[in-house]
């Protein structure tokens, strides 16, 4: 008889369980993967919580919070092992440390030995952050899955190269051993530069085309971070043409010309600065296809221009007279740029002059005097005299087809 009660008080329990489960799913905090998990959210690592976004930026946690009680839980960028709880509350963005003393996490009250169960406590009970900023936890705000993978999805192989941030790494998703290019960021940058870092990653979530290299995903989930992208066999645009310089025919050159054409033309329409277009920090795919890479500079802006009043490690020979003198940057000098990526490109690689001064380089000797022409209006010293990629792409498609 005792074990009859037993088993039927478990089962009521979770009976009990599943019927608020499904009377009140928020109560699971976004567990969307099955009612019928009975391990409480709250028990799970906070990994695996989907309110728990990693190593965002604070910037990025901030735009993922539009409503009252919005809430979100990320690991700081300038110390790394330490969490932050992002609440949008009263029109205001704020963020808590979450505090860690004597083996507990809290806020100022009552300790939990983990955070999940702490974020459970306070989203169930609507007991406030702190007495002072009276914040209550409302809305968990639920990870993108479609990008986030875990440390363990990639297995890091071959040294690849090294980049302004970290080391650039072979890799394959253990899923269906895909082979990829891993990015990582060091641990010990400043956090303004694991923003930038991770800016790359936020700018290509939102593109799909050939001719702009691909993001898989982003590890955030802990310290290194990594960014996962589409591995393109033929390396940097630059050494490409240095080494081919023998093989490589007019026609040729002139389609990866149009190939970088279009893909400047398609960050133009979603209004995309590069800021950084250069031979160098373009990709060869197969079939010898184009791809603008390496996004650490772009800005995406709504009118078009961005104003630069820092970063003072500007790439000199590339970049347009009112970029340098005003720091203006906006499609239009992204167009001079791609004056210069034409030159690299005809000149098989070669060492670049500085065009300043009124001084422009001369043809390079493979150079077809049509391309050459459009090269020069790149270099218009006026921004609005300069052609829209589109215009490029279409100029140099017909120089293609001829």
């Amino acid at each position: 008889e005792e074990r009859t009660k037993e088993k039927s008080s478990r089962f009521d329990t979770l009976r009990h369980s599943l019927a608020g489960m499904i009377r009140s799913p928020k109560s699971m905090l976004g567990s969307s993967s099955s009612f019928f998990d009975v391990i409480p959210t709250s028990e799970r690592p906070l990994a695996e919580q989907e309110w728990y976004h990693g190593a965002i930026p604070r910037t990025e946690a901030q735009e993922l919070l539009r409503q009252q009680g919005d809430f979100l839980v990320r690991e700081s960028h300038g110390k790394p092992g330490e969490y932050v709880l992002s609440v949008f509350s009263d029109e205001q963005r704020r963020h808590f440390i979450i505090q860690f003393a004597d083996s507990q996490y809290r806020f100022e009250g009552t300790g939990f030995t983990t955070i999940p169960q702490l974020i459970e406590h306070h989203f169930s009970t609507k007991q406030v952050i702190t007495k002072k900023s009276g914040v209550v936890l409302l809305n968990p705000v639920v990870k993108d899955k479609k990008w986030i993978l875990n440390h363990e999805d990639v297995a890091l192989g071959d040294l690849l190269g090294k980049g302004n941030f970290g080391e650039v790494y072979k890799g394959t998703l253990q899923r269906d051993k895909t082979q990829v290019a891993v990015k990582t960021c060091k641990e010990d940058l400043p956090p303004e530069l694991k923003i930038r870092f991770l800016s790359e990653a936020r700018i290509l979530k939102q593109y799909d085309h050939p001719n702009i290299v691909k993001l898989i995903g982003v590890c955030t989930q802990r310290q290194p971070i990594y960014i996962v992208m589409e591995l393109v066999p033929g390396g940097d645009f630059l050494s490409f043409l240095r080494k081919k310089k023998d093989e490589l025919k007019t026609k040729q050159l002139v389609r990866f010309a149009v190939d970088a054409a279009a893909g400047m033309a398609y960050l133009e329409s979603k209004n995309c600065i590069h800021r950084d277009l250069a031979a160098r920090n373009c990709l060869v795919g197969e079939g010898s296809v184009l791809k603008i890479s390496d996004f650490g500079m772009s800005r995406q802006e709504d009118d078009g221009v961005y104003s630069s009043s820092g970063l003072k490690q500007i790439p000199i020979k590339w970049t347009a007279p009112e970029a340098l003198n005003y720091g203006r940057y906006s499609s239009e000098s992204d167009v001079w740029s791609y004056g210069i990526l034409l030159w690299e490109t005809f000149s098989l690689g070669q060492a670049r002059e500085q065009v300043e001064k009124g001084y422009r380089m001369a043809c390079p000797q493979r150079c077809l005097d049509d391309v050459y022409q459009v090269m020069q209006r790149c270099w218009q010293y006026n921004a609005e005299e300069r052609p829209k990629f589109s215009e490029l792409q279409r100029d140099l498609t017909a120089i293609k087809k001829k």
